[in-house]
């Protein structure tokens, strides 16, 4: 009972107690969402959800310019120092929303060539890429604010944020799509996330005046060379990885058909509501602590916490999944998704070998270890790539959860030898 009460006492328990509500929540907000998508859209339309996701994700991720874990790593070490903490507020929201209209131009410009790439010419949503121009640099600022609250260790707002646009999301998604179907799924993606923005401001506007911070005096071009690194590991895990996964899904599209893509899509969205538990904690937590850990044996510490405290409950939530699966799909989708089931023993499979590898990669991160990190992310792309190609040929639709599973597992053990000596 000590022990159990010594835990609960914990920095590390409370705040994955304050998350797991958030998940929670989350996750209910998630099965009405999917059911509806379910309901009024269907595998086809899903597939087609989840084409447009990888897009958005690519642009997301260029407009932030992956500084997020750089600015945590940076406002964690600055948050004391005032005129530091100021000049890297004001230089990482200045060149973010630059970047963000830009992109938004090129976005809505050329809407229809965009159309085209993602959903073919047969189809006609260019309107969406119109609207995605207008919502762009909301969510991309959003993201930095939530980045920067993560740096000053205010991880209850960070959850509060996540906790309230997952509402937000909630009734936008149910509305747009129960009256526009597919075009309103695709829109509510667009649009739940620049609704972020005004919750985000109004938590950082608690501690400091976000207003009086962004100034141009104050922008130096010293902490854009600092973040750089972080936008080339973005550019490799971010851009080419929804690449990646654009080119992975019309392969399936184009061997097996669209209803089988639409099938992986439900599976990877199963997937991303528990990994999102994780990943969060892992950025709220454990991040932090690999930045601010000054030598192998403090490293090895942070490793271990995760694994002894973590992981075992991550190994025991897999196998509490694997055998719901069928009440899960019925619960989440249709019966025209039950197909879904063959696909969790592979990709729960592949999520243990991810979330096993995680905290090592995040120290990629918290190390600025920018080449080691890229040579390991194309590593893995590539394995994900050319495996998935010639397994779905072989196994079908199965073939693409194999192969991510086989990926993770090369990538852990790639991890594991490389971190050998702060993790053994």
């Amino acid at each position: 009972m000590s022990f159990i009460k010594k835990i609960s006492q914990t920095n590390l328990f409370k705040i994955a107690s304050l998350n797991s509500l958030s998940i929670v929540l989350k996750l209910g907000i998630g099965l009405i969402t999917s059911k509806v998508i379910a309901v009024f859209v269907g595998p086809s339309g899903l597939a087609l959800v989840g084409n447009f996701r990888n897009f958005v994700g690519t642009f997301e991720t260029i407009s932030t310019l992956g500084f997020q874990n750089g600015v945590v790593k940076y406002i964690a070490e600055t948050k004391e120092k005032e005129l530091e903490f100021k000049r890297y507020v004001a230089t990482v929201c200045i060149t973010v929303a630059t970047v963000s209209v830009v992109l938004s131009g090129l976005l809505f410009f050329f809407s229809a060539h965009w159309n085209t790439l993602i959903f073919g010419s047969h189809l006609d949503y260019s309107f969406v890429f119109k609207a995605f121009a207008f919502a762009l640099p909301w969510y991309a600022l959003s993201l930095v604010l939530v980045s920067i609250m993560n740096g000053l260790g205010k991880f209850k707002h960070v959850i509060y944020i996540n906790t309230i646009g997952n509402c937000i999301g909630l009734v936008v998604s149910v509305g747009f799509i129960y009256h526009y179907q597919t075009f309103g799924a695709l829109l509510a993606t667009i649009i739940t996330p620049s609704l972020l923005f005004l919750v985000s401001f109004y938590y950082v506007n608690k501690d400091f005046s976000l207003l009086a911070h962004i100034r141009f005096d104050l922008f130096d071009f010293k902490i854009i060379k600092n973040l750089s690194h972080y936008f080339l590991m973005a550019f490799v895990s971010g851009i080419v990885g929804s690449l990646v996964f654009l080119a992975v899904r019309k392969n399936i599209i184009t061997i097996v058909g669209i209803q089988q893509a639409g099938y992986w899509e439900a599976m990877t969205r199963i997937s991303s509501y528990y990994l999102l538990f994780v990943s969060s904690i892992l950025t709220l937590y454990f991040l932090p602590k690999l930045v601010t850990s000054q030598n192998k044996q403090a490293t090895k510490k942070v490793f271990w916490v995760y694994y002894k405290t973590i992981f075992p409950f991550i190994i025991l939530g897999l196998l509490l999944l694997y055998l719901s699966r069928f009440l899960i799909v019925k619960i989440l989708f249709t019966k025209d998704f039950l197909p879904v089931t063959s696909l969790f023993f592979w990709q729960l499979l592949g999520d243990l070998f991810k979330m096993a590898s995680w905290i090592l990669g995040y120290n990629f991160f918290a190390k600025k270890l920018t080449l080691a990190f890229i040579v390991t992310e194309l590593f893995s792309l590539s394995i994900t790539y050319f495996s998935s190609i010639f397994l779905i040929k072989i196994y079908g639709i199965q073939g693409v959860v194999m192969a991510y599973a086989f990926t993770y597992l090369i990538y852990l053990l790639v991890l594991s030898v490389y971190f050998r000596k702060s993790l053994f």
